[in-house]
């Protein structure tokens, strides 16, 4: 995966007229896709467009950066950009006037180019080539990638889903035309959400069953199913999550051993980790961002990486201790990469069956779940099977466990916002050069602000702040 700080793309595509300016300098991806001048016409020419490893498979940060994971140094954190310096410490203003948040506009600029791509197959569809499997798959992966985003702009800038409250809730702006001069408003989350998984049940009927390993920015079957998993569990619609988890894990079900990993190594995961469903990385933007710049500097949480038993191999494979300030740090990432991974993976699936297994009151099959994770995880002969006296005894194990195994994934903000609306009661607490700061469970500053300069191009209301 190429990284944003090598392709040095500059994006002003924001939910109104933009530039899009390619790194690749051949072809039709130097220029706006939908222009008069260039445009995309064939099944090559919207792979093309869906593989732009400088658009495609990045997620935001924002989110993961105000999570509880890590604590940064305070001289570190002062460096930082004002949205970062600001959301670490839940402030009210996050960007002071700062436009141009790639957390927001990457993810948009990939909902345009999903929907270049929907509009053209839409014109090539004829009764022979809606059959051709190139074509399935690509209208099923730009259906993916559509939700994909949407789901990501929906984890930071909108609230907790909570069926009683989505249909007046604020969610996010449904782009679904490449026409960049209509209007944007925002949907109800409940019209977000049906959204998401209306794009993503007719994108599994039409992705390839099998995982393509050599293209893990493509998604396939499975990973719709993840996907689906994912986000109804976000919704706390148990059920459903833990149905898709299964479909998921029963077609594709590997995980690692992780004693046949190097412990001593900076980076002991490989790109061809084979755990991974869909490869994505966070965002990484100038001037500085958390993640993956910077590991000395992002001190993991010590109750975190206290929680790991010395025979846990996560402790070694996940963290590194830092030789000046004896304090553990981030290693490389889950896949590989320099910056920390933020896909699909058969852990992650495979744990969220355990969680639902457990609140559908099935102690000893969550029990399984758990422990075929941890079991590879730890020290050969050394690990002691999980044991729970109750469902509720279970579900705190498989949380807990959630948290330790899915550690700088991007998924932490999304269970602190769930969690608490199940009365999980998590507050958050950080100091700062002497100066403590606090978010309270189900918190207006959950929910990020929109960009000051998308609010004043489409007049779209901004989400409360306390």
């Amino acid at each position: 995966m190429i990284s944003r700080r090598h392709c040095r793309t500059i994006v002003l595509l924001f939910l109104g007229p933009g530039l899009f300016i390619s790194c690749n300098k051949s072809g039709f991806l130097d220029k706006k896709p939908n222009s008069d001048n260039v445009v995309p016409t064939t099944l090559d020419d919207f792979q093309a467009l869906l593989d732009n490893p400088s658009v495609m498979g990045i997620t935001p940060v924002l989110g993961e950066l105000s999570a509880d994971n890590y604590q940064l140094d305070y001289g570190y954190w002062q460096t930082l950009d004002a949205k970062e310096h600001n959301a670490y410490a839940w402030q009210n203003d996050i960007y002071e006037g700062q436009g141009a948040v790639a957390d927001w506009n990457l993810p948009y600029q990939q909902v345009f180019y999903a929907n270049v791509v929907l509009d053209g197959l839409s014109k090539l569809k004829t009764d022979s080539i809606d059959n051709d499997p190139t074509w399935r798959a690509l209208k099923g992966g730009a259906l993916f990638v559509r939700a994909h985003a949407f789901y990501q702009v929906a984890q930071v800038f909108a609230k907790a889903y909570d069926s009683a409250t989505a249909g007046t809730d604020m969610g996010i702006p449904l782009r679904l035309s490449p026409e960049i001069g209509s209007v944007s408003i925002r949907s109800t989350l409940q019209e977000t959400y049906q959204q998401i998984l209306e794009d993503l049940q007719m994108a599994k009927g039409l992705l390839p069953a099998v995982i393509p390993f050599d293209h893990l920015n493509r998604p396939s079957q499975p990973a719709a199913w993840a996907l689906l998993s994912r986000v109804y569990l976000s919704m706390r619609a148990y059920g459903q999550a833990g149905l898709y988890a299964d479909s998921c894990f029963q077609a594709y079900g590997q995980l690692v051993d992780y004693n046949t990993l190097n412990q001593g190594a900076n980076f002991p995961f490989k790109a061809s980790n084979p755990e991974v469903i869909y490869q994505a990385n966070f965002l990484t933007t100038p001037p500085q961002i958390l993640v993956g710049l910077i590991y000395s500097s992002v001190v993991v949480d010590s109750a975190l990486y206290n929680s790991y038993d010395t025979n846990d191999l996560r402790r070694k494979l996940f963290y590194k201790i830092n030789s000046s300030s004896n304090l553990p740090n981030i290693k490389g990432s889950y896949n590989g990469a320099f910056v920390p991974f933020s896909g699909l993976a058969t852990d992650e699936v495979l744990l969220t069956r355990a969680e639902c297994r457990a609140r559908a009151g099935q102690t000893n099959e969550a029990l399984s779940d758990l422990n075929g994770v941890l079991v590879k995880r730890w020290v050969t002969g050394t690990f002691s099977p999980v044991v729970a006296a109750s469902p509720a005894a279970a579900l705190d194990s498989i949380l807990v466990a959630r948290r330790k195994e899915l550690a700088f994934r991007g998924l932490r903000w999304t269970d602190l916002k769930r969690l608490n609306k199940e009365g999980a009661n998590i507050t958050l607490t950080r100091t700062l050069n002497g100066v403590i700061y606090t978010l309270a469970p189900n918190s207006d500053l959950y929910v990020l602000p929109i960009p000051p300069d998308v609010l004043g191009s489409t007049g779209m209301l901004d989400n409360p702040r306390p």
